[in-house]
């Protein structure tokens, strides 16, 4: 019997069977993000929630974000370790919907590999499903995808999309803010996920950095600095609007704190932070100083060490900092809102930083 010469899908680079199993790994993982509105098990064609849970909405808004985490996937990648990175997308897409004022319902994800190593693919739904938990919102689906030939083996990225609602009347926004609102900044737990291709290429191209090395002002090695997973605001952002009355929030991500808070202040209004009220992480120094990188730089880049900011009433500002203790969220008051005059942009940083 002569042997089998035409081509097949093995043959080309995609291994169903291993993807199969790697669906196997993750349920565990999915099932621990389950809500009671989910039907269904992971496998079907769709996610499925049950919305008559919105019934006891006058009128839900549904808002929905999609996103990544860049280039931060190289640094999994590189360390081989594969359980965080998945936190990190949760964050990015569930910090976005929270910014006005929505409950995180459910997420899907995808993931895109060179190659499918079933468990490598569970850790990184592992991750995904531990930042759900933490978000309060359902794993309801998501596609993992095999591209041979276009990605090497060990390659992968991953992304997103997440659903939450809001009651029409308590949608936050620009519109509720007001001159004397106090600017209140949540810290970050590091660079998040954002600017890591400045920061690949200045502390592994250009300075040659190892991330198995240790670096004293760090505490431990540059790559698990550089690992460590995004800050998920979500739930603590919701306990603000549940004590206070919490006008707006930002999520600062790419473009940094000026530029994204400005996107929620209105045109006739304007937001000083004073860099005076925080220090940044010895992580946002050692990109600067390596890279000879210019202040203004690093903030139009990276956090500089701020992930969320609330926007509330001057009166509240005690009880919205005590609210965000009691979660173990470092918080402070950054700055204020007043008249926009003849500033150009809506946000602005002042001073500098605390040593």
């Amino acid at each position: 019997m002569s042997e089998t010469t035409g081509a097949s899908y093995a043959a080309a680079g995609v291994d169903i069977e291993a993807g199969d199993r790697a669906v196997e790994l993750m349920k565990e993982w999915v099932k621990k993000t389950q809500r009671p509105e989910v039907l269904g098990g992971l496998g079907g064609f769709a996610g499925l929630f049950d919305a008559s849970a919105l019934k006891r909405y006058e009128r839900p808004l549904l808002a929905s974000a999609t996103d990544g985490v860049g280039t931060k996937v190289d640094i999994a990648r590189r360390m081989g370790v594969y359980d965080t990175i998945g936190h990190d997308l949760v964050a990015m897409v569930m910090d976005d919907i929270v910014v006005c004022g929505a409950e995180p319902l459910f997420m899907t994800d995808y993931i895109c590999v060179g190659k499918v190593h079933p468990e490598r693919v569970a850790a990184i739904v592992k991750g995904i499903a531990e930042g759900c938990v933490l978000a309060g919102c359902a794993l309801v689906g998501g596609e993992t995808a095999e591209h041979p030939g276009l990605l090497g083996e060990d390659d992968f990225d991953v992304a997103g999309a997440g659903t939450g609602v809001v009651e029409a009347h308590r949608l936050l926004g620009a519109d509720r803010i007001r001159k004397g609102d106090a600017v209140i900044a949540m810290a970050a737990s590091g660079l998040h996920s954002n600017g890591y291709s400045l920061v690949r290429h200045v502390l592994l191209d250009r300075a040659g950095l190892a991330l198995d090395a240790e670096v004293a002002d760090l505490g431990r090695s540059l790559g698990e600095e550089l690992l460590e997973p995004t800050k998920i605001y979500s739930l603590d952002c919701l306990a603000l609007t549940r004590t206070t009355d919490v006008h707006a929030f930002s999520h600062i991500t790419g473009g940094g704190l000026a530029a994204n808070l400005a996107r929620v202040i209105p045109d006739e209004l304007h937001a000083t932070v004073d860099r005076a009220t925080w220090t940044p992480g010895a992580i946002f120094d050692l990109v600067g100083r390596t890279g000879d990188v210019e202040r203004l730089e690093l903030e139009k880049t990276l956090n500089m060490g701020v992930g969320m900011i609330a926007i509330v009433p001057e009166e509240s500002t005690d009880v919205a900092l005590a609210t965000l203790a009691d979660r173990g969220v470092d918080a402070w008051v950054a700055g204020e809102i007043s008249e926009r005059g003849d500033k150009e942009t809506g946000a602005e940083l002042v001073g500098d930083y605390a040593v």
